[in-house]
């Protein structure tokens, strides 16, 4: 039977992305999809890769500090509130998946004042103030880690893991030594930074480099504007300022990964099954949501984990090569997980809450 589904998210790559991820799994279910998002935000240039009617609405960020946009910003949402609930009456879907970020809010408001279902999803480990606010108005809250089950509510709460890109998946090993230089005589390490790159991270690798590459090739995907010129002709070493198409085969490729501790960077390493060692941002340059994601994947046996703050070039080295002959037991703890089949229970549920709607008297 053909079905209409509304995906919101935007505000940054992690409220996007994985509504992206769901795309060729929604087209092969046969769901018309539509996405919601603000005027020109992000969401809008990433969607428009994609085949899909895009709508755009006003937006107010709520804050727990003063601003004097917290005196503007709430007729903002107020008017999104409006015009998600005109476009949601026009497009009539049978349901609306949420990844998060404020612009979700009035949507899903809106939704639930029209008897919409909403399936709502969380990538952190404690949810943001915009799920928060959405969460009563949810049919089912999905979730990335076991111990944000406690903070939601039961009946609701479901541990999905996050959409991952199917194309992740298939990378060819092959094109990605050709594309670095690299071959298969040492294992290779791949260091990722967010999509802005870290200079901590950065720093500390490079300062590293000469004991690194006496065990391994190292490839360093280091953020826009961050490539060391210095560096372009030591052997071994391949910088990049980001990747997109290749990033698959660069993974591929990697037998150990330094990375930050996103919910869907990590998200990624899990599907992946790369041992990984974890920097997370520290808590005095984000709410904490790394350093909580990264505890629970150390905890859960998929990650080594090293605070920002203790972060040090020897530090670093150590942990790698620890990581690197241990890396079978990581392998095998990931393997048992049950936050990889995403894209799967995530369309189940959509299933499930359109069927139970359809059964309201």
């Amino acid at each position: 039977m053909h079905k209409k589904i509304v995906l919101t998210g935007g505000g940054t790559a992690g409220h996007i992305t994985p509504n992206i991820a769901l795309l060729p799994r929604l087209a092969k279910e046969d769901y018309e999809v539509f996405y919601i998002g603000s005027y020109e935000g992000m969401e809008k240039r990433l969607l428009a890769d994609f085949d899909i009617p895009y709508y755009g609405i006003a937006t107010g960020k709520f804050r727990r500090y003063f601003d004097l946009k917290n005196f503007t910003d709430p007729f903002r949402v107020m008017k999104g509130f409006s015009e998600a609930r005109k476009i949601l009456k026009q497009i009539q879907p049978d349901v609306v998946f949420s990844k998060g970020g404020f612009v979700t809010v009035p949507v899903v408001r809106a939704a639930a004042s029209l008897k919409i279902p909403c399936v709502i999803h969380e990538s952190d480990m404690t949810p943001g103030l915009a799920n928060k606010i959405c969460i009563p108005a949810a049919k089912r809250v999905c979730c990335n880690f076991p111990e944000t089950m406690r903070t939601l509510p039961a009946e609701k709460a479901v541990l999905t893991g996050s959409p991952i890109r199917e194309e992740l998946l298939k990378g060819d090993k092959e094109a990605a030594y050709k594309l670095c230089g690299f071959d298969s005589s040492k294992p290779v390490l791949m260091v990722i930074g967010g999509s802005l790159g870290s200079a901590a991270i950065n720093q500390a690798v490079r300062e590293a480099l000469p004991r690194l590459l006496e065990d391994f090739q190292v490839v360093h995907i280091c953020g826009k504007d961050k490539i060391d010129n210095l560096l372009l002709n030591t052997r071994s070493y391949k910088q990049f300022e980001y990747l997109k198409g290749e990033l698959k085969d660069v993974f591929a490729m990697a037998d150990v990964v330094v990375s930050r501790a996103g919910a869907n960077a990590i998200c990624e390493l899990l599907a992946l099954k790369k041992p990984n060692l974890l920097i997370p941002l520290s808590a005095g340059a984000s709410r904490g949501d790394q350093i909580l994601n990264a505890r629970s994947f150390e905890a859960q046996g998929f990650s080594v984990v090293i605070d920002e703050d203790y972060l040090s070039p020897n530090l670093l080295t150590e942990k790698v090569q620890e990581l690197y002959f241990t890396r079978q037991t990581y392998i095998n703890a990931m393997g048992k997980s049950q936050q990889t089949n995403a894209i799967s229970t995530i369309v189940r549920l959509l299933e499930e809450v359109i069927e139970e709607n359809q059964r309201r008297p």
